[in-house]
């Protein structure tokens, strides 16, 4: 259900609410479903359950699950986790077309690529680059700490001194 990774510089907790928040959007987990225990995801991901605690914590502070005294934690409204995901992406949106305006690419670019998305599926070039289909994408490169970056970003960086 739900996978860390290690390498990320964001705390666990956080990547569990993602992963969660993630599962929530998509209708994985439905409405007034049941989350699991914290002792038991503690166990499954073998962390500590205080730091599940905490992401259970943060959810129910953004208003994805709510919790019922002696019963556990369950999902919240999956409407209003909509529209507050909703509203989210819009705002981010809207600060990367700002971005790519300030960085010259035009509009009609920018509608490509939404029209592509939209017309088929299957096609995601925001995530993967033009007219990569879903569950392929681009080899990720390595920063110079040697950790794999998602960004699709040119050529692998080689640490100072490594030759090939």
């Amino acid at each position: 259900m739900i996978l860390l990774d290690y390498r990320d510089r964001r705390p666990i907790y956080e990547q569990i609410v993602d992963r969660f928040v993630e599962l929530m959007v998509t209708g994985v987990m439905a409405q007034d479903s049941q989350m699991p225990s914290v002792r038991s995801m503690a166990m499954e991901l073998s962390i500590n359950p205080n730091t599940i605690q905490r992401a259970y914590a943060e959810l129910e502070r953004q208003g994805y699950i709510y919790s019922v005294k002696g019963k556990g934690s369950f999902v919240a409204e999956n409407r209003h986790i909509m529209e507050k995901r909703g509203a989210e992406m819009l705002k981010e949106f809207r600060d990367l077309a700002e971005q790519a305006r300030s960085l010259g690419l035009e509009k009609e670019q920018l509608l490509g690529v939404i029209r592509a998305v939209y017309e088929n599926p299957a096609v995601q070039p925001a995530a993967n680059g033009p007219g990569m289909p879903k569950g392929q994408s681009r080899q990720p490169s390595a920063d110079r700490t040697g950790t794999a970056r998602e960004d699709g970003a040119g050529k692998e960086l080689r640490e100072e001194g490594e030759t090939s």
